[in-house]
């Protein structure tokens, strides 16, 4: 019999990483274009707010990405010493937590208590099933503030540019908001359609939904603009 292939489609950390990024860096200098744009006449000084944008935007969220890892390793480290620290002190107590998570699993008492038994024989092991059935927790990768920063930092530059790249290209601001529009839509539906499909949610809805947040933002950004300015 030929094996059955699983086709599980799992989000992984730089995946989740450059979601977050794009999806802000698409979004937030493509409202402030759209906003400038109703009240300046000159699309040098739109790109020079963009960018500056770009960069401000750029080093929050990756320093955002970088204290929430360095958030979830803390919270590992300080479980796990709080977790050695029952083993060594109260090990018959963790012993029946050990034989209460077998006991869910439908195990008889009888293999629950060789199981735990077992398993006490190893502390680092024990310490390992505790953190990981017990408590939910899996081992942080070491390097994961750091790439998270990266990856956030970068994926927020490179959907920044995207709206600003027809006013690096043309001087009348209402001209490259036009081609701004069509350009960053487009990429929002096929970042929201690919970000529908890691995520598990229907790709063409989500792709719209992506899409029509992004056009209002823009949209209130610009009217609010036209109306400041008069």
């Amino acid at each position: 019999m030929l094996p059955h292939p699983e086709e599980h489609l799992r989000s992984s950390d730089f995946i989740t990483d450059v979601v977050i990024g794009m999806s802000d860096g698409l979004t937030v200098p493509f409202a402030l274009a759209a906003g400038l744009s109703g009240a300046v006449a000159n699309s040098s000084l739109i790109v020079t707010a963009g960018i500056a944008e770009i960069v401000a935007g750029s080093i929050a969220m990756g320093l955002g990405g970088y204290l929430a890892g360095r958030t979830e390793a803390d919270h590992y480290e300080a479980e796990r010493r709080r977790e050695t620290n029952e083993v060594e002190t109260v090990p018959e107590r963790e012993k029946e937590e050990v034989r209460e998570v077998f006991a869910d699993m439908g195990l008889s008492p009888a293999l629950q208590v060789a199981i735990a038994d077992e398993l006490a024989t190893d502390k680092t092991k024990w310490i390992d099933f505790m953190m990981k059935y017990e408590l939910n927790l899996e081992e942080p990768d070491p390097n994961r503030a750091t790439k998270s920063a990266l990856t956030i930092g970068g994926s927020y530059v490179v959907g920044g540019f995207v709206p600003l790249i027809p006013y690096l290209l043309m001087n009348s601001p209402h001209q490259a908001l036009g081609y701004s529009c069509v350009i960053t839509l487009i990429c929002l539906f096929i970042f929201g359609y690919f970000k529908s499909k890691v995520t598990g949610q229907p790709p063409i809805s989500g792709a719209f939904k992506v899409m029509l947040i992004g056009a209002v933002a823009a949209a209130a950004a610009f009217g609010i603009a036209r109306l400041v300015g008069g």
